[in-house]
């Protein structure tokens, strides 16, 4: 997936006729953020996640992306994303670059607070890196506007702020937007129409 992406810029870049050094530069991520995760699981045993915050092209405004949970999550698989990510914003006209998040779990086997310990962990983990000018992670594969709400709360906690712009894909109470749920597959439509 990262080899497709990356050709895929290689390509338009050469037709376009830009330098190498410009290609390198649409090619790589600005910043690549990897990190292990360590959380109590309920039988008190400590376990570690391995995660990412991909940060791929910021030329066009903050950062914007997802975060996935999936047991075959893989760096590569993050850093392909974020890329698609600048380019998607960048065809569409938006004001964001590219970027995505990730952990390696499988959040169907843990419990609720398990699963809230892990999002609260990655929020801790990348508030240094987010927030509404900078960076701005929403809801990917398995997860969901509860685990978007607290991320928000664990990055406000550490701010010392309400910053309800900092990450998309809340729930409505939390300033979410009412077609997040939707959003997706209604823009897939539009596309496909």
């Amino acid at each position: 997936m990262l080899e497709s992406a990356q050709a895929l810029i290689t390509k338009t870049a050469e037709k376009m006729q830009l330098d190498g050094e410009m290609i390198k530069r649409l090619i790589e991520p600005e910043f690549a953020h990897e990190f292990a995760l360590t959380i109590t699981m309920d039988s008190g045993k400590k376990k570690v996640f391995k995660g990412w915050r991909i940060q791929h092209n910021s030329a066009l405004g903050p950062y914007k992306g997802g975060i996935r949970f999936h047991f075959e999550t893989v760096r590569e698989e993050v850093q392909a994303l974020a890329t698609l990510m600048s380019i998607k914003c960048a065809v569409a006209g938006l004001p964001y670059g590219g970027g995505k998040g990730g952990i390696v779990v499988d959040p169907k086997k843990l419990s609720k607070t398990e699963l809230e310990r892990l999002s609260r962990a990655f929020a801790n983990r990348i508030a240094h890196v987010i927030g509404e000018d900078i960076d701005v992670p929403a809801p990917d594969v398995n997860t969901d506007s509860k685990i978007m709400a607290w991320m928000l709360d664990e990055y406000e906690k550490l701010k010392g702020m309400h910053a309800p712009a900092a990450i998309t894909g809340k729930p409505i109470a939390l300033h979410g937007s009412k077609a997040r749920e939707f959003s997706t597959s209604m823009g897939g439509a539009y596309v496909l129409q």
